[in-house]
């Protein structure tokens, strides 16, 4: 979702909900179905399952929220009201940060050493909005990334997940000289990564974020935003049930008239970065008022359609009762609730411990 702009930007501590799967078309029947009753319980673990140097897990999938967004609570308490809330815990927390901001805080990284249950943080950076693309891909900001990597280097050596200006398809310029373009974008986000690297950042997870909508993966400047194979770990959507959106299958893979090109992001990524690993790092599900059980059917039917799509391995929630175009909270009725703890709590979907480092 939109929570930045170049000119005006909210700051944001959010928390992002993961789970995990992938890529098919919809099923017309599954948002009929209704959700079995799954109390609360307690975290059951995949005995014999890996998590991989850059974070895969070898089953199941992460699990995680972005909760409360736009209430005012700081992030401990948000994500310990929302985990009583879903019934379960969360694998990971997706934080907002932007400029010279250092990351993690000191109470994020208390929020990833839980000693109840340790949670990895997925990191949303936007390292300027003073400079452009090309600006910083030439070195304008070196000494704050360099000062954050001495801040991560030295304070928080669990790996993490990071992503770099996300959803960048809006603020493309394709025209000579803007500094924005796709090329832009592509060049910032590898200068950014090396330099981290280069100072010794080595626990970073590196997430390519798109908004994955029709009418932008539909340009032709699309599949230039790409910054390569070396400097991005997993790929990753953003995307929102409105109107538009009937199902598990319509929202990871939706299309629209008129834009032909488009096949939907999870297709497109299955044909062109078929070696990533997807995460919808935010997702979420509009408040329909003239169909109130609206949320429930979609849960409900995303339990089942999750596994139509097995190289999704997080999904990140994005809960909030002020979105910008609605509220999304997954709690607004009980059927609501009881859909997505049954989604939270699938035995199918679990991942893995998530690793001390």
């Amino acid at each position: 979702m939109r929570l930045f702009s170049r000119k005006a930007l909210f700051a944001v501590s959010g928390l992002a909900l993961v789970l995990g799967t992938g890529a098919c078309a919809p099923s017309e029947g599954a948002s009929r179905d209704r959700p079995r009753s799954t109390p609360a319980r307690a975290d059951v673990r995949p005995s014999a399952c890996a998590v991989d140097a850059k974070l895969v897990p070898a089953c199941g999938a992460w699990w995680g929220i972005a909760p409360e967004i736009f209430t005012g609570r700081p992030p401990q308490r948000a994500i310990a009201r929302a985990e009583r809330r879903m019934g379960r815990r969360a694998d990971i927390v997706h934080l907002y940060h932007r400029g010279t901001e250092l990351f993690p805080t000191p109470q994020e990284r208390r929020i990833a050493r839980d000693p109840k249950g340790r949670r990895i943080l997925l990191v949303n950076w936007k390292p300027s909005l003073d400079h452009t693309w090309a600006q910083v891909a030439k070195g304008a900001i070196d000494s704050r990334i360099d000062r954050l990597a001495a801040h991560i280097t030295g304070s928080f050596p669990e790996r993490f997940f990071l992503t770099v200006h996300h959803e960048p398809e809006n603020d493309v310029r394709q025209r000579p000289g803007s500094g924005m373009t796709a090329e832009d974008y592509a060049a910032m986000f590898r200068h950014v990564v090396l330099r981290l690297r280069g100072d010794g950042v080595r626990n970073a997870v590196t997430v390519m974020t798109y908004m994955g909508a029709p009418n932008w993966g539909a340009s032709p400047w699309f599949d230039r935003l790409y910054p390569g194979d070396d400097v991005v770990d997993w790929v990753a959507m953003d995307p929102y049930a409105d109107e538009r959106v009937r199902n598990f299958g319509d929202l990871v893979d939706r299309t629209r008239e008129g834009f032909a090109r488009w096949p939907g992001a999870y297709r497109w990524m299955n044909a062109h970065l078929p070696g990533k690993p997807v995460m919808l790092a935010e997702w979420g599900v509009f408040e329909r008022p003239g169909d109130p059980a609206f949320k429930e059917r979609f849960f409900a039917g995303a339990r089942r359609q999750v596994r139509d799509y097995p190289r999704i391995k997080a999904l990140v929630y994005f809960d909030s009762p002020h979105a910008p175009r609605g509220d999304t909270r997954f709690d607004t009725t009980p059927g609501a609730l009881q859909a997505f703890s049954g989604l939270a709590h699938d035995p199918d979907l679990r991942a893995p411990a998530v690793p001390q480092k």
